[in-house]
């Protein structure tokens, strides 16, 4: 059983969380899976609004999709949050990434 697997499978039995969100959408990320990422992304953020690392994990997987504007959004609000957070690592990466973006 695959790692994605085990997460659906505690999502399905009701453990839904905005780290286990988190889990999914890294895990379907790292295979690839951009689509399958971008909504338990979005949904770890609507559960936990101040987790900065998925608004740079949905920023990249929205910039995998060639969804810029979306993901300028996204990064410019995890920027934010990360700053409040004091959470400079990802302020760091959000940074970087939001430099990389084509300019529509």
């Amino acid at each position: 059983m695959s790692l994605t697997d085990n997460l659906e499978s505690m999502l399905a039995q009701g453990k839904d969380s905005a780290m286990l969100r988190f889990g999914l959408g890294s895990a379907y990320f790292n295979e690839k899976r951009y689509e399958q990422a971008i909504p338990h992304l979005q949904q770890c953020l609507a559960l936990d609004p101040s987790y900065s690392a998925a608004y740079k994990l949905l920023g990249r997987a929205l910039m995998k999709q060639g969804q810029f504007a979306q993901a300028q959004q996204i990064f410019t609000t995890g920027l934010e949050k990360a700053i409040l957070a004091g959470d400079k690592q990802t302020e760091r990466e959000i940074s970087v990434f939001l430099r990389k973006l084509p300019q529509g």
